[in-house]
């Protein structure tokens, strides 16, 4: 009798959170999210890792595919140090049939990270966008997480550009360092409309993109794990009071439905960012207007606006789930959803 085909489980460790993907003989069966501040310490993925062994009791008999963005966490002195630290850390967290994704280099096991931890680095948005490329031919992954946004052309089932580093892509557009849970407000803009005017903008963290998500009613509470700008409540009382700082008023200044409107004129600031790099990268890499948007990320409602204002299509995230919730789930971890399936499509098991 033929043993049982190990469970696959993909892996996105990020500098704010930790995501998971198990496939069991090919089938998405569960997508998992863990808060993990890594600047804190290493002690955050290790405590990330142990929530995961506790739903997924088998972890250590699956086989694994790793990307990872943490490296660039100030924890570490560089992303080299940062690369080698948190693939020790998972090995032995997860042990010995670890797989590291790194790029064009392929997939490489523990002992070969350092030789190729340049190509590891950042790669997360690399796995997601070949996945989608594989899937939909033409179009543009835009990818709204909850620290950054990935704008990716993709032509003729390949990833377009010929950017690989954070540094290339921030340069080129494709990478935005803004998303919609974590990002200081004072970043969107330096002047904001309120209650007809235009007000300069404190550059101060009292708010962030979560207090605008929050009060417009799109933000998930699922994907809502970090301590607000204050470290006081998430309700929307106190939701309205950081953003009244930000123009220096307090929320007793005005009305609850003025600070709703207040929390749409960030909420098309950002918009307007993401819709220029879109127009700018399809423009770049000459994707045709008729080819469509993927939507990837806890962000994506944002997408699926910016698919409306342009006439483009919007697909999500292209992954087969048993269920609609487990698709949401998976849309929004998209690189841990794009490791595991690479992994099992290009080293089936028993390879």
């Amino acid at each position: 009798m033929r043993a049982p085909e190990a469970a696959v489980i993909g892996w996105d460790i990020g500098g704010a959170h930790l995501k998971a993907c198990r496939l069991e003989r090919g089938v998405v069966v569960d997508v998992g999210l863990w808060a993990c501040a890594l600047w804190q310490g290493l002690e955050r993925l290790d405590a990330a890792f142990a929530l995961a062994a506790a739903r997924w009791p088998d972890l250590r008999s699956a086989r694994h595919a790793v990307t990872m963005t943490g490296e660039m966490a100030d924890l570490f002195d560089d992303r080299e140090q940062g690369v080698h630290r948190i693939a020790g850390r998972t090995a032995l967290a997860l042990g010995d049939a670890l797989h590291f994704f790194a790029g064009d280099a392929g997939w490489c096991t523990p002992g070969a990270v350092g030789a190729a931890w340049s190509d590891i680095a950042s790669a997360n948005w690399l796995a997601s966008a070949r996945l989608a490329a594989h899937r939909v031919g033409d179009g543009m992954l835009v990818d709204v997480g909850s620290t950054t946004s990935d704008v990716v052309a993709l032509k003729g089932g390949r990833v377009a550009t010929s950017s690989r580093s954070d540094a290339d892509r921030l340069a080129s557009g494709e990478l935005l360092y803004h998303g919609v849970v974590r990002t200081p407000l004072c970043a969107f803009a330096r002047r904001i409309a309120f209650r007809g005017a235009s007000r300069n903008v404190m550059n101060e963290f009292f708010a962030s993109a979560a207090d605008v998500y929050r009060l417009t009613g799109e933000l998930d509470a699922a994907h809502d794990l970090h301590p607000s700008a204050d470290g006081a409540a998430k309700d929307l009382a106190a939701t309205r009071r950081r953003l009244a700082r930000m123009i220096g008023l307090d929320a007793g200044d005005a009305a609850a439905a003025d600070w709703l409107a207040f929390a749409h004129a960030w909420r098309a600031e950002q918009l307007a960012l993401l819709r220029d790099a879109v127009a700018r990268v399809a423009s770049a890499q000459g994707v045709a207007a008729t080819a469509p948007l993927v939507a990837a990320g806890c962000g994506s409602f944002l997408v699926a606006d910016i698919a409306a204002a342009s006439g483009r299509p919007l697909r999500a995230y292209p992954e087969t789930c048993a269920d609609a919730e487990l698709a949401r789930r998976a849309q929004v971890c998209a690189p841990s959803v794009a490791v595991a399936r690479l992994l099992h499509e290009q080293q089936p098991a028993g390879r």
